[in-house]
């Protein structure tokens, strides 16, 4: 066994593959556990509030408004408009649970997003090929079609796709 192989076992509570591959590339050995609800059915008001209260989630939010996986084709169209010579931010957050203590801790991590404009044959081209639409915001900054369109990351780009890397290690050690 090598001498920094974790002496715990990890359960991811998330069936989210960027989720899957950032905890993969951070050394961890786990398995994945994820709640059957409906996140549409929590509701707070600040953006901060919603991730803890969903625990596993990602928002992005614009111009204050949160904005969830696109409902139709037509949304996803508008919010890659939207964010075009603009900017969106990403709240998300981490809970972590010591399940032989009981130890909880959890926090939020914010992420600004800055764009220059995206063409409409680059928004068509993501469209068609669907993928925005499982995306909260339709935002996937890490995509090669919207790499080029963007400007500038204030935050960590693991964290826009929905885990933060130092928060969930700083978050592992406090609960062990």
């Amino acid at each position: 066994m090598e001498a920094n192989t974790p002496q715990f076992k990890l359960i991811l509570g998330s069936s989210s593959t960027a989720r899957r591959k950032i905890l993969a590339d951070m050394g961890y050995q786990f398995t994945t556990m994820s709640a059957d609800i409906d996140e549409k059915a929590i509701r707070k008001e600040k953006p901060e509030d919603l991730v803890m209260a969903l625990a596993e989630a990602k928002v992005v939010v614009y111009e204050g408004v949160v904005r969830e996986k696109p409902s139709s084709e037509a949304e996803a169209r508008q919010f890659m408009k939207d964010y075009a010579n603009g900017h969106a931010a990403t709240v998300s957050s981490v809970l972590v649970t010591n399940l032989a203590t009981g130890s909880r801790r959890g926090e939020w991590d914010k992420v600004e997003i800055y764009f220059h404009d995206i063409p409409d044959q680059v928004i068509d081209k993501l469209i068609e090929e669907g993928i925005v639409l499982y995306a909260a915001g339709g935002l996937i900054i890490e995509h090669p079609l919207v790499l080029p369109y963007i400007k500038e990351v204030v935050g960590s780009t693991d964290s826009v796709m929905g885990l933060p890397k130092a928060l969930t290690e700083r978050l592992i050690k406090e609960v062990l």
